[in-house]
């Protein structure tokens, strides 16, 4: 199969050995690219091999950033090593010559379907009260925060992203809000979700004052207002129907919406009926256990 060469500027050959960094250079040849895997706004990936083991890995050469930037990334990846579905960081490494940083994460190999969170270059530690940068996420995933320069968003941002990704799986549309820039995003977002009501907005009132006093809707109030709400079952049809449930559009309804305030936390998520299957099924013993606790109560 083609190999991707690596970047002239960040590597010399494809077969370039790396050496740890953040901490001891210790182990210099620990890792070998074998194939450029992607790329994307600020990073590179490659599949390589630590030639100590023969174990296959993943290698994020990272861009030229700013190294507060990196040390936040490996600081939250650590913080999540060995959670649920996170992907584990084994390493980080840099080039002995270039400077530029990597990290190394376990392989996944492209059979094994199991979820795992990949990319935490744009996450943060969250303070309540904070302004953040709105320039994160991508364009289709992006809450209707961020699309109004609104700073001061929280973990309910990420209930948002997941309505997004939720909407495009079970409705087999992806992604299922496409804009062509951050205001036709802003457009996308509204005529299909809930309109503006003032009843919705009394929660939220500063945020929206803020974002009116700014001039950040000036140009695009009048296009909302002469959208009408699509219900969800205008987006099923044969090929997805198979994949939609009055729960999981229960649960899409209560993820997108346009007060940050009234989406659903992760947790009351997870308690949602559309889990209830799965909650079950991991809540019954598996049938060896069964068998054994059969026996054991057989013998006395």
């Amino acid at each position: 199969p083609h190999r991707s060469p690596v970047p002239s500027q960040l590597f010399s050959s494809p077969s370039v050995l790396l050496c740890l960094c953040f901490g001891a250079c210790s182990n210099q040849d620990d890792y070998q690219l074998v194939r450029k895997l992607g790329r994307g706004k600020y990073s590179e990936v490659f599949e390589a091999i630590n030639i100590t083991n023969n174990e296959r890995v993943v290698v994020k050469i990272l861009k030229p950033v700013k190294k507060k930037k990196i040390k936040r990334e490996v600081k939250i990846l650590e913080n999540l090593r060995g959670g649920t579905n996170i992907i584990n960081l084994i390493d980080t490494v840099k080039d002995p010559v270039s400077k530029t940083p990597a990290l190394v994460f376990e392989y996944i190999n492209n059979t094994d379907f199991k979820l795992r969170l990949i990319d935490w270059g744009l996450a943060e530690f969250y303070h309540p009260a904070q302004e953040y940068n709105v320039r994160v996420a991508s364009r289709y995933f992006k809450g209707p925060e961020l699309l109004v320069d609104y700073q001061m968003y929280d973990y309910s941002l990420d209930m948002w992203s997941l309505g997004c990704m939720l909407a495009s799986m079970i409705f087999r549309k992806e992604p299922f809000f496409h804009g062509q820039d951050n205001y036709d995003q802003k457009e996308r977002d509204d005529p299909n979700v809930h309109p503006l009501k003032y009843s919705q907005l009394m929660p939220a009132l500063i945020f929206w004052v803020t974002v009116l006093l700014a001039g950040l809707l000036a140009g695009c109030s009048c296009h909302l207002s002469r959208h009408s709400r699509k219900r969800w079952e205008n987006f099923i049809h044969s090929e997805n129907r198979h994949l939609v449930s009055p729960e999981v559009l229960d649960l899409l309804d209560k993820l997108l919406r346009y007060d940050h305030q009234q989406r659903l936390t992760a947790k009351e998520a997870m308690e949602h009926p559309y889990f209830y299957p799965v909650v079950k099924e991991q809540s019954q013993p598996s049938s060896e256990n069964a068998v054994l606790s059969s026996g054991l109560t057989t013998a006395r």
